[in-house]
């Protein structure tokens, strides 16, 4: 009984932290507009790092750079992920955005697979996402091109977050990437930053975002992956871009057409059902260690 309470729980937790991660990108969508893309990102990622670094400041002393790279690549890609997204956001919609920036972990978890289903399931997502951009008989090259860049960014994020969680104790090696991200963007920030349209409406806009989009799911995440499985987390995930078709609707005023609709959902139902049929594998160390922590 107490084991399907944390299932449940986890689940509710996570359904929650996918909320929470599409309103703030929502959010992002009225920001990006007033200050840019950069100043957006630059203060989700200060708002990150305010977040992390007081409970687990690095410990940098006696640390090897086989230990200490992938922790600086994460802090990179954790820029590109979120510039690009955004960019992407401000030129096709969240909605669209957001399903095309789903095939990067998609692309992952089917990527070890040999089974005909499953390139039946990628065959599937990939017609939703052709369904999804040409459906309005117009093709915004740029903007796809910085959601495929995301995606791309967002697999890279997956794997290399398994090796710092590894290398690291606690949330230290997302410390030390939170701080390369920010030491990153915030040149870009103040190159492009208008300061006339700062005012504290805005400035509250903009911590909201880094609340709902980074400190919030953060916090959270700990707590979910002890209780629910990798699958079932994944599988959740999958339902992000509907979440995000609907805070777009809601908040951004974006409309979709029947088709994109359609394709929204085929490209959410072949990733749960790819997820979910795939056959239980052997604890990795990092699991291991996962269920091990108290």
């Amino acid at each position: 009984m107490t084991a399907k309470r944390d299932r449940l729980t986890g689940a509710g937790a996570q359904l929650v932290t996918e909320v929470s991660i599409n309103f703030g990108s929502s959010l992002a969508g009225l920001a990006i507009p007033l200050v840019g893309s950069p100043v957006v990102v630059a203060v989700r990622q200060l708002v990150m790092a305010a977040t992390v670094l007081p409970f687990y400041r690095p410990k940098l002393a006696g640390l090897t750079w086989r230990r200490l790279w992938p922790a600086l690549a994460l802090g990179v890609v954790l820029a590109v992920m979120n510039l690009t997204f955004y960019e992407a956001v401000d030129l096709l919609g969240l909605g669209i955005a957001a399903t095309i920036e789903f095939l990067g972990p998609f692309a992952l978890a089917l990527a070890s697979s040999r089974r005909l289903l499953d390139f039946v399931y990628a065959t599937a997502a990939a017609g939703g996402v052709f369904l999804l951009t040409w459906s309005d008989g117009a093709l915004n090259v740029l903007g796809i091109l910085f959601a495929l860049t995301a995606a791309a960014s967002w697999a890279a994020y997956i794997l290399l977050t398994r090796r710092v969680a590894v290398s690291f104790p606690g949330l230290e090696g997302i410390s030390v990437a939170s701080v390369v991200s920010l030491t990153l963007l915030v040149p870009f920030a103040l190159l492009t930053v208008d300061w006339a349209t700062l005012n504290w409406g805005v400035v509250g806009l903009l911590l909201a975002i880094g609340v709902l989009s980074s400190a919030f799911p953060y916090t959270l995440d700990t707590y979910i992956l002890r209780r629910i499985t990798p699958r079932l987390y994944a599988i959740i995930t999958s339902f992000g871009p509907v979440i995000a078709a609907l805070f777009g609707a809601l908040v951004l005023g974006e409309t979709f057409l029947l088709q994109q609709q359609i394709a929204i959902l085929v490209v959410c139902v072949a990733a749960g059902a790819a997820i979910a049929s795939q056959r239980d594998t052997p604890k990795s160390e990092l699991e291991i260690i996962a269920g091990a922590t108290p």
